[in-house]
């Protein structure tokens, strides 16, 4: 009787399952960004939001929570209701954060299932035009013969442009000093100001600084060149083999989301970033496509948890 019982349920869910993801989403999603309004996050968030409404004929509402780095914000999602109808629009704080805070209020392998990649935001290694380097091999000999007396700068402890910086000096064997700054806009000034000598930062808050000439772009941390800089050749072109550094913005679930729900998202994402819309607003922000393909998208988060957790460990980095 008992397993007669439970072959029933297994079979009714088979038979609601196409059809959950055929109704889905028939109302409001929120699209949680745990950041404040601003910047590439947000940015990234409201492309994606907007092109989801146009293509379900539901509102996809970006709710910007912010605080405690991402965690705020992260929490509220892992801890919501598993129905599709609250995702989380993160960024590699997602992968970073357990290892720079003590006392984590969610767990982001358990607590989340992937959806997507939507875009992958280039970091930029700049210097000061005071600087007498006009690229790597040179800032790295002017580094190692000035060690200690170079400074770089990022928008705060934890960050990617400060970890992007971390694992410059691992791979370079220099010994620059971190500076680290509340925001980008403050550590930008100084760099123009010459009151440090370099700078590891996204690519589209630094663009007008660069093509003004303000700031001088040595090389792309990325694996590849954007668009917009792509006379700009990466470090591991000009000889720093295996760097890759890189922000980027996906979307995740709470883990229990139903299957077809994930599926459904996964589907609906994976058009978006084939749209030429959507290629083209990220490209003018600077960033690239990412994937929607569930397998690459596992992959990526295991590459990029691994590689910044080995960094963050070696540079001692920690959050209250």
């Amino acid at each position: 009787m008992y397993r007669f019982f439970t072959a029933a349920l297994f079979s009714l869910a088979a038979l609601f399952a196409p059809a959950l993801a055929q109704e889905f989403p028939d109302r409001p999603v929120r699209l949680v960004v745990p950041f404040l309004a601003g910047g590439t996050v947000d940015s990234t968030g409201r492309i994606l939001a907007q092109k989801l409404s146009e293509q379900t004929g539901q509102q996809f509402i970006v709710e910007n929570r912010g605080g405690a780095g991402g965690n705020i914000g992260s929490e509220a999602v892992a801890k919501s209701n598993p129905d599709g109808y609250t995702l989380l629009h993160t960024a590699p704080t997602l992968v970073v954060n357990q290892f720079l805070y003590n006392n984590m209020p969610y767990d982001a392998d358990k607590d989340f299932a992937p959806i997507g990649l939507f875009a992958v935001t280039p970091v930029v290694l700049m210097v000061s035009n005071d600087l007498p380097v006009k690229n790597l091999d040179e800032l790295i000999a002017y580094a190692k013969a000035n060690p200690g007396k170079v400074s770089f700068g990022s928008a705060g402890v934890g960050t990617i442009p400060h970890l992007a910086g971390e694992l410059f000096k691992s791979l370079a064997k220099v010994e620059i000093v971190h500076v680290p700054y509340k925001g980008t806009s403050a550590a930008m000034n100084d760099l123009v100001g010459g009151h440090i000598q370099v700078l590891f930062d996204l690519l589209p808050s630094s663009l007008p600084q660069i093509k003004s000439g303000r700031v001088r772009a040595i090389a792309n941390a990325g694996t590849k060149r954007p668009a917009v800089l792509a006379d700009l050749p990466t470090l591991a072109e000009q000889g720093l083999k295996g760097y890759d550094a890189a922000s980027w913005v996906a979307v995740v679930a709470p883990v229990k989301t139903p299957a077809p729900i994930l599926k459904k998202l996964r589907t609906e994402m994976g058009a978006a970033l084939k749209s030429p819309d959507i290629v083209k607003r990220l490209s003018d922000l600077g960033s690239m496509p990412g994937t929607a393909d569930e397998a690459d998208f596992r992959k990526f988060l295991k590459t990029e948890t691994d590689k910044w957790a080995e960094v963050i460990k070696a540079s001692g980095a920690k959050q209250k």
